[in-house]
């Protein structure tokens, strides 16, 4: 046993010494490689930490080189933090460290993150600096330090309490739930508002929107080709509770959130509209699209696209549809909604469909079949149309009263799915649903 140990203590030794030996040079022509030249950060909100990025410094020489100073250059003053081999650059005493080593053939790791302060501008500006890397010998190496900073307002669990109109040149960052209160109105028009994770807009009065555009506030990339803004699941979504009424969207987007928009159960109003959208587009959602219970909606000219439960599910109520893209090829599972969902139940309540009118509209996705009408009780009302559209679902003869001037869409057909539109991307996950110039549809869907 103890010689066993002897052994090891001697190769450890031996190991030790032979790193001793290391010669470290003070050559003029020794130089460093970088893994980047420039690391380029992705955009972040002012006053708001980034990201954490990396880099590597190699020594590629068969000598050590000691490095007498690393530095930002500009000091404290871009807002970039950096840890290089492990020490942090300390903003205190100059933004620098010293007397770092790297043997020959190795290398060390550095990271860097940036809380950029307020520019005063409306658009994002360019932040950058440079770390520089003093060797022994004299000679000076730098990476550039690049990321572009962006002004926003921070809401904190924001509560609109009185009628208010929000207008805004710069972006507003929800942290919490966003609350509309019962009898309230709140207008917000020409505003992107940037959602962090798990907050949402939660509305018990009215919310009138034009221009608008709601998604997750993460600015980064998850892959090098794919940002966040690309992935679903950012943000919770918009929800109109039972006592919400009068609610209009214009040429607004929702995107990227667990669910797009969800009006509850609420009494009927079979004459002013619960919910009224023109031009909007719902994008990307981990659940449904759009589902309404028990309300009366109208949709006009607009894009319902890529969720993982329906694009639109209507439970009982009144809707009206004119001039839509309902398109179901949600990338992140294979057990997707439908694109078009309508029923007069939901769990073991009956909810009648008093009338459900669809025109114009292009209904497809991946499956043979992406339309479902589900009836529970043939005594509870039941009653749908739809006219000039295109629907991926199995044909049905002989029925003039529902289905009037059909494109039928078949797997089969030389276009159908995705050939119908100029981009879908799966790798990229893409997406423009432009018709394009071959497709069966022209003349239908919202553009």
């Amino acid at each position: 046993m103890m010689k066993r140990i002897f052994y090891f203590f001697a190769i450890l030794l031996a190991l030790v010494a032979c790193e001793d030996d290391d010669s470290f040079s003070t050559s003029t022509g020794l130089r460093l490689t970088f893994s980047v030249d420039t690391l380029q950060m992705d955009t972040v909100f002012s006053r708001t930490p980034s990201s954490t990025y990396a880099f590597w410094v190699h020594n590629q020489n068969d000598d050590g080189i000691r490095l007498s100073t690393v530095k930002l250059r500009r000091g404290n003053q871009s807002g970039f933090r950096v840890n290089v081999d492990g020490v942090y650059l300390d903003n205190s005493n100059g933004s620098q460290t010293s007397d770092v080593e790297i043997r020959k053939n190795d290398s060390i790791l550095v990271f860097v993150e940036l809380t950029a302060t307020e520019t005063r501008q409306t658009e994002p500006k360019l932040v950058e600096d440079d770390l520089v890397f003093l060797l022994e010998s004299g000679t000076e190496q730098k990476v550039c330090l690049q990321a572009w900073a962006w002004d926003a307002r921070k809401l904190y669990d924001p509560e609109i309490k009185a009628d208010s109109v929000i207008e805004s040149d710069i972006p507003l960052v929800i942290y919490g739930t966003m609350q509309v209160a019962q009898g309230v109105t709140l207008t917000i028009r020409n505003t992107t508002l940037f959602f962090h994770d798990s907050s949402g807009l939660d509305v018990y009065g009215t919310l009138k929107t034009e221009n608008c555009l709601m998604r997750g506030d993460r600015l980064d990339y998850m892959f090098d080709y794919l940002p966040y803004d690309r992935v679903s699941g950012q943000w919770q979504g918009v929800r109109f509770y039972e006592s919400s009424k009068d609610n209009e969207l214009l040429k607004t987007e929702i995107r990227n959130a667990n669910y797009g928009i969800v009006c509850d159960s609420a009494a009927l109003d079979t004459v002013g509209y619960r919910l009224t959208m023109q031009y909007g587009v719902i994008h990307n959602c981990v659940g449904k699209g759009l589902e309404a219970i028990n309300s009366h909606i109208s949709l006009d000219h607009c894009q319902l696209t890529n969720t993982g439960g329906d694009c639109i599910s209507i439970i009982g109520g009144i809707a009206e549809i004119s001039y839509c893209t309902f398109a179901q090829f949600y990338p992140f599972s294979a057990d997707r909604g439908a694109a078009f969902r309508f029923a007069n139940y939901r769990d073991t309540v009956d909810i009648p469909l008093l009338s459900l009118y669809c025109v114009g509209s292009i209904m497809t996705g991946y499956e043979d079949d992406v339309v479902m009408g589900e009836v529970k009780s043939k005594e509870v009302p039941f009653d749908f149309g739809f006219s000039q559209c295109l629907l991926r679902t199995p044909a049905v003869a002989d029925d003039s009263v529902h289905f009037d001037s059909i494109i039928w869409e078949t797997p089969k057909d030389s276009i159908q799915g995705t050939k119908h539109f100029v981009l879908i991307d799966e790798d990229n996950l893409k997406y423009d649903f432009h018709l394009d110039s071959l497709s069966t549809a022209q003349g239908l869907g919202c553009y």
